[in-house]
């Protein structure tokens, strides 16, 4: 205690040694209670932290979630109570990430969850940003970047999608695209989709979110003020291919659309089924939203450049759909982080119209100001080399990576046959969603005695989902973690999850062999 008070002598003359000790001591208390609790886990056959233990419900329930040491035994209070602003009411709660990610550590699992390498990046991107922080390279990289964008990234952004777009056959008068307007950076797509929501939507306005969406997307509509309108993937069972199985009504998309639609949040590459919108099903949509004036899409390519079959399923921008129809309606969005396996850097941009790239600028000037410099002068050295130069044998950096990706995508391809399910495989992005109908585990077990709550429905006293109930027994029992689809459902469609799991493949070869060692080990 004396040499921990030490430590904290900073704060003697500004608070005094009382309090000090005080928070010592409830640290210290605090640490009695949670300590016990976080390896108090449902006994199962495999992966279990403490031999001979065995669990009650009473005791699940009272450490509020059995999966996560970050949480004291008390529920945590709501948003409102704990003098937070209305918009974030149910946002302060755990989330799916929080659930899994500790229960994977705690059990030993195999992490095939969350959405990161487990390698580090390319050494040409390393080394770009050596030469960033470097003086010596005189790149002036070390201080506040123009907030619009850092101008070396600005100004390769616009020649690599003046580039793309001339091959998509956007109209020549929309282009070239100017890195002084219509280029905007922020800290990473996450961000960049925060500034254009919060300088898009007014109170009331409504955003329509395709099912199963990205989390995140649902949060910051409710953070602007927005409401979330959803429109489901119907699965189509008898098709082959993420593409094929995940289909959009195009009626029942428009059904979801009226005057106070502001926004309509679209992702291709699509997380998390690998889905590959078409020119079809993108046709349509800038048909509907073209009738619209008021209506932006905000279209999520962060993936663009994980795509295997680029003859028959290539990545297509809805901003060049029909010769550019709603181009004047549409921002795109995309990153570095998932593109060169930095997802730490956090460097995402915006292109598009003036008028909406203004949206994201005009909120992050007051907001973050601009993004970090070094990281957005790495990532304008990088993207210049991997366009341009041969890598690994293959003609460009991008060629590699998708090659890379192919084959770790049939390495958890065979695996999650090893387990009896049905991989829905991808043609985009590094995230399988696997049909787990005929995988056979205790359920009502699982639902019964263990306690979630992050998951959907808890606050109104709904059973587990059969996915989440699946996702925390893999971990427990068999030792691989997945990520359950129902975390990217509204309550009225997250029945459709209920037989799915979203397995990532953005892993080393290693451990996607070793997942399958432990399948074959459980279930054969």
């Amino acid at each position: 205690m004396k040499s921990t008070l030490l430590r904290l002598g900073v704060f003697h003359h500004r608070i005094g040694v009382v309090p000090v000790v005080h928070a010592l001591l409830t640290i210290r208390q605090t640490r009695r209670t949670i300590v016990p609790l976080s390896s108090r886990y449902y006994q199962q056959k495999r992966f279990a932290p403490r031999s001979g233990m065995t669990l009650s419900s009473s005791i699940l329930r009272s450490s509020s979630s059995s999966s996560s040491n970050c949480h004291d035994t008390t529920t945590a209070a709501p948003a409102a109570a704990a003098g937070l602003a209305h918009r974030l009411d149910g946002l302060d709660q755990p989330t799916v990430w929080q659930e899994f990610s500790p229960l994977a550590t705690q059990y030993n699992s195999i992490n095939l969850g969350q959405g990161f390498p487990d390698w580090d990046p390319p050494n040409f991107v390393v080394e770009a940003m050596k030469r960033s922080i470097d003086p010596t390279f005189g790149r002036n990289a070390n201080q506040y970047a123009r907030s619009y964008a850092h101008m070396p990234l600005a100004t390769v952004l616009a020649q690599e999608y003046t580039h793309r777009w001339q091959q998509s056959k956007l109209p020549s008068h929309l282009l070239p695209l100017d890195p002084t307007t219509q280029i905007a950076t922020a800290t990473g797509v996450t961000n960049v989709l925060y500034c254009a929501l919060q300088g898009l939507i007014n109170p009331g306005d409504q955003v329509v979110l395709l099912e199963p969406y990205f989390d995140i997307y649902s949060s910051q509509v409710q953070m602007a003020g927005g409401e979330c309108v959803y429109c489901p993937l119907r699965p189509d069972t008898s098709a082959v291919g993420a593409s094929d199985v995940f289909t959009l009504d195009l009626d029942e998309l428009e059904s979801k659309l009226s005057t106070q639609t502001r926004v309509l949040i679209l992702n291709t590459p699509h997380n998390p089924t690998g889905k590959m919108f078409n020119h079809e099903e993108l046709q349509g949509i800038a048909n509907l939203v073209s009738k619209y004036p008021q209506l932006v899409v905000i279209s999520d390519e962060v993936y663009e450049h994980i795509v295997f079959d680029t003859v028959n399923e290539p990545h297509l921008s809805i901003a060049t759909i029909n010769n550019g129809q709603i181009w004047h309606q549409t921002l795109t969005m995309s990153s570095a982080g998932k593109t060169f396996s930095c997802t730490g850097w956090k460097v995402g941009w915006a292109v598009g119209p003036s008028h909406l790239v203004k949206a994201v600028t005009s909120v992050q000037q007051w907001c973050n100001f601009s993004p970090t410099t070094p990281t957005q002068d790495a990532i304008a050295q990088a993207l210049q080399t991997a366009r341009e130069e041969p890598y690994q044998g293959y003609p460009t950096y991008y060629d590699w990576l998708a090659s890379d990706y192919r084959h770790k995508r049939q390495l958890l391809v065979d695996a999650l046959l090893v387990a009896g399910m049905k991989p829905i495989v991808p043609n985009g992005g590094f995230f399988i969603m696997a049909d787990t109908q005929h995988v056979d585990f205790p359920y009502d077990d699982i639902a019964n005695t263990q306690l979630s709550t992050a998951m959907p429905g808890y606050a109104t006293g709904k059973k587990m989902p059969r996915d989440w109930a699946l996702s925390r027994w893999l971990t427990q029992t068999v030792g691989v973690t997945a990520i359950p689809p129902s975390a990217f459902y509204s309550l009225d469609t997250v029945d459709l999850a209920a037989n799915t799991l979203r397995f990532a493949f953005c892993k080393g070869e290693s451990t996607l062999q070793q997942a399958k060692q432990r399948f074959e080990t459980y279930f054969t």
